[in-house]
């Protein structure tokens, strides 16, 4: 995973604090206009079940994704709702079957949003989970079921609850 002088994703966060009596998922609607956020699940829903790539792209783009030439996005995978703008997927990688990437993270006393880069070439598997502020290494591969909570370095391949680096046998 990432040397002792890279980031991690934390530090990479931007942290938006929400005092008061209750969580900060109680604020999500001064941090994102309600329209926006609805306009951004109809898009994602209509492209979570579409069978077309190129919908897909094109309708994830309608919601601020980067979506780069030839993604794969498999069937029910989900974008960000709150933010997708913070999401980047470069040329020709694959995002699985349910798989998830996330770019905010609601807490008691504040939420935090962080992008999400996925790298040309990289894949994701069916049901993985990616937290904010991770990127994905070129032609790095993500197992199915994995919980992504650091940086893919590229080239790599990842497994597991967390996410940790597998050699190859």
């Amino acid at each position: 995973m990432p040397d002792d002088t890279d980031p991690t994703r934390h530090d990479r966060l931007d942290r938006h604090p929400t005092p008061g009596a209750h969580n900060s998922l109680w604020r999500w609607p001064s941090a994102k206009h309600p329209l926006r956020i609805a306009f951004n699940y109809a898009l994602i829903v209509l492209a979570r079940h579409s069978p077309s790539l190129r919908l897909k792209n094109y309708l994830l783009g309608l919601t601020g994704v980067t979506v780069g030439q030839g993604v794969s996005w498999g069937l029910e995978s989900t974008p960000d709702v709150f933010w997708p703008e913070l999401i980047t997927v470069e040329d020709h990688a694959i995002i699985g079957y349910d798989a998830t990437l996330l770019c905010h993270e609601f807490l008691q006393e504040e939420y935090r949003t962080g992008a999400v880069v996925v790298q040309e070439g990289a894949m994701i598997g069916a049901g993985a989970i990616v937290l904010p502020g991770v990127t994905i290494g070129a032609g790095a591969r993500v197992a199915a079921n994995s919980l992504v909570t650091d940086d893919v370095p590229p080239d790599t391949t990842v497994a597991g609850v967390p996410a940790t680096e597998q050699s190859r046998a």
